[in-house]
């Protein structure tokens, strides 16, 4: 089993294979008794498909599950509570996780309909269902996506799923960031698996997916979560729930020391039909047999410029992908194919961090 201040990395576009080859690496099994009861949280905050950029793939779940049962830990539910106004069982349903149950025999739990308990952290009150309490193993499955509010949404943030609908109108009334953080140290997540295959530009319900091709896999719910923060191309000190968790105690956000280790490199080619944001962004790229990863990384950086004002200064055009390995160029390199640009960004995908500070320099000393 990998230590806490591992993560693991593999790319491909093939959610299933590639979860279990993930599992076979960490192999969980290892710290897992037989018949201890497995609980599953994937986030399916609303009643869209996963394609939508909002919900945990099934085929990731399905994954994890054929993985778990080959190892003789079978005793697995699935427990969610989608978002106020929505309905559980709804969601269930639209996003194939009832066929999943069927298919596996694998229970499905309403949290809506649970008890809860209150408990006090750091003087804050915060009532949290029962059964996310009562498993002896929590996987966390979240999608590495953005959020309107706290900027992304993924393993800290997913947990919200795990308190009754009067608690996540009181997070929104006093503000998300601290209740987020003390949920960390009530909900202990033994396993995080991020499914950063597609997930949302910025919106947690989904409609402009961005295409990541990757699994992220870690046990620190705060490490996962600041290098989620850096892939989207924000900084730490951005999205504060971190930063806070971290001071409670509930992990690390010390990336400089973290074990990360890339299991293979991305080489699927882009499959889904961009929204018209991506669309937008997509307009300051020259792409020649990009990688999703390094592509993503890239639209990623750049709604984070137009958000600082500064997209609309970027002059030239930013160049991607295989086609341009062994080129010279005076354009704007990005990835490690484009390593022979006289300016480029490194990396092999960059994250959208890099990218973000990178093109903020350039155009600093263009003004």
């Amino acid at each position: 089993m990998i230590s806490r201040n591992s993560i693991r990395i593999i790319y491909g576009d093939n959610p299933k294979q590639m979860v279990k080859e993930l599992l076979e690496t960490i192999k969980p099994e290892e710290e897992i008794e037989k018949g201890a009861l497995i609980g599953i949280k994937p986030n399916l905050v609303v009643s869209k498909p996963s394609s939508s950029g909002a919900t945990t793939s099934p085929e990731i779940v399905a994954g994890l599950i054929e993985y778990l049962q080959s190892k003789g830990r079978d005793n697995i539910v699935i427990m969610e509570s989608s978002w106020v106004g929505g309905r559980t069982s709804e969601a269930f349903k639209v996003c194939g996780y009832e066929e999943l149950s069927k298919k596996y025999h694998v229970p499905l739990i309403d949290l809506k309909k649970d008890r809860d308990r209150e408990y006090t952290v750091d003087g804050m009150r915060i009532s949290v269902c029962e059964q996310a309490l009562k498993v002896d193993y929590l996987i966390n499955i979240p999608v590495l996506k953005g959020h309107c509010q706290t900027n992304i949404t993924c393993a800290l943030k997913n947990m919200k799923g795990c308190i009754p609908d009067s608690e996540k109108r009181r997070f929104h009334t006093i503000g998300l960031h601290k209740p987020i953080a003390c949920l960390s140290k009530i909900i202990r997540q033994d396993l995080v698996i991020v499914d950063g295959m597609n997930g949302d530009l910025n919106f947690e319900e989904g409609g402009n997916p961005v295409q990541m091709n990757r699994i992220i896999a870690g046990k620190d719910p705060v490490l996962i979560d600041a290098y989620a923060a850096q892939l989207m191309g924000f900084g730490i000190e951005e999205v504060p729930y971190i930063g806070m968790a971290e001071r409670l105690g509930a992990g690390s956000a010390d990336l400089a020391n973290a074990d990360i280790v890339e299991l293979n490199k991305d080489n699927g080619s882009r499959k889904l039909t961009p929204s018209r944001r991506v669309q937008q962004l997509a307009g300051h790229i020259v792409e020649d047999c990009a990688c999703s990863a390094c592509y993503g990384s890239l639209i990623y950086a750049l709604e984070r410029l137009d958000e600082k004002g500064l997209l609309n200064r970027l002059k030239d055009k930013l160049y991607i992908g295989q086609g341009f390995k062994s080129k010279r160029h005076d354009g704007i390199g990005i990835g490690a194919c484009t390593a022979g640009f006289d300016k480029c960004v490194r990396g092999c995908p960059p994250k959208a961090r890099d990218i973000v500070e990178y093109l903020e320099e350039l155009i600093q000393k263009n003004q």
